[in-house]
């Protein structure tokens, strides 16, 4: 197969000859992940639990992992779901990875539809299935919301939206999300909205597909899928607990497909991870960080804050020389917008990931409009 080369492994080869400032301490705002401790209670639920390590864990997951998840939904979305509408999953990575695999097996030349730019997995995903891929180009022009008018969707067995969106922070209106839901009933595509950032907002909550498909009377989630991650959420990456909820006549060939690939939980992060969906107290300490953060963007960088996400989508010249430039002079990376899009899209952009403390950030963005500056 003859995959694209992760974004990350991009920069390493583009920033490889290059010797940064030793002016600076090193900073790099290039990757999704919480630069902050787990929180205790989590850890020690872990710690707790290793004694459980001698039990092989359901593939279905564990009806208190599956509790805590349906119960935050239900607090966070007002969505009640049944058992059948769920499954744990080992982050969701590997949900976005295989599951199309799963849905799209049988099918002759198969079309996957996702937003453009995109996190990498789901371009690997529509390799594996050899499928046609129509991108949804997010832009300024557009607002940065996908193009639901395309002829093309007519075609799709596969639609991936990610909203709250990583790198743009763009987000959907519950209307809007009810356009699509109603788009996938009508050309009967199976639609997932990656929520992963849903947790990681300023003020106004961000909306949940499965909240849009009740508000169109699509009461059984018919076609109807999402998925979302503790990662973000709970500054724990390393937990690799996520969830796919959604259709229930779809989970449940896919809980059996599931039963053959090895990505059950161990049962000590299953135990850490109800914990974590379970408080909700930890999550509004953190999101008042990034929420800080993105005014310090806005301050020093004279950007509009983001709504939703921890990401500055910063647009610059040219991005491979910002780039460059900017980790030469000031010792910070950053990643070039093209390394996540396709077909120009990000050509104009530079994302900036806010996930360092307050006080780090600010000196860290001062460098960066320094750097801006000394351009002009």
């Amino acid at each position: 197969m003859n995959f694209e080369p992760y974004p990350f492994e991009k920069l390493t080869n583009l920033l490889k000859n290059i010797t940064p400032s030793e002016n600076f301490e090193p900073c790099a705002l290039t990757i999704g992940e919480p630069q902050f401790d787990t929180p205790m209670f989590i850890q020690e639920a872990l710690k707790d639990n290793v004694n459980l390590l001698n039990k092989y864990p359901k593939n279905a997951g564990e009806s208190y992992l599956r509790d805590a998840q349906k119960s935050f939904v239900k607090k966070r979305f007002n969505v009640a779901l049944k058992d059948s509408e769920i499954i744990p999953t080992f982050g969701t990575r590997e949900v976005l990875f295989n599951f199309p695999q799963f849905l799209l097996f049988d099918v002759e030349n198969p079309l996957i539809a996702y937003t453009n730019p995109f996190y990498q997995i789901y371009e690997g995903a529509a390799k594996t299935c050899k499928a046609e891929v129509l991108h949804l180009n997010l832009t300024k022009e557009n607002n940065f919301k996908p193009d639901i008018t395309s002829k093309k969707l007519e075609d799709a067995n596969l639609v991936i939206l990610n909203f709250p969106n990583n790198p743009t922070a763009s987000t959907l209106s519950l209307d809007e999300f009810g356009e699509w839901v109603k788009l996938a009933l009508k050309y009967n595509f199976v639609l997932l909205n990656d929520e992963c950032y849903s947790e990681i907002y300023c003020d106004k909550k961000p909306i949940s597909l499965l909240e849009a498909s009740l508000h169109v009377n699509n009461d059984s989630f018919k076609n109807v899928l999402v998925v979302n991650s503790i990662s973000k959420r709970s500054s724990a990456p390393g937990l690799r607990s996520g969830f796919i909820a959604g259709d229930e006549t779809i989970l449940k060939e896919y809980m059996k497909y599931r039963t053959y690939i090895g990505a059950a939980t161990p049962l000590p992060l299953q135990k850490a991870s109800a914990a974590a969906w379970s408080d909700e107290l930890h999550v509004e300490k953190t999101r008042v960080i990034y929420k800080k953060n993105l005014e310090l963007a806005s301050e020093i960088l004279h950007v509009k804050i983001s709504d939703a996400t921890f990401y500055i989508w910063l647009e610059v010249d040219d991005e491979l020389e910002f780039t460059k430039g900017l980790y030469k002079s000031k010792n910070v990376k950053v990643l070039p917008g093209s390394f996540l899009g396709r077909g120009g899209i990000g050509r104009a952009y530079v994302r900036i990931a806010l996930v360092e403390n307050s006080e780090k950030t600010k000196e860290v963005l001062t460098r960066i409009s320094d750097f801006i500056k000394a351009q002009k």
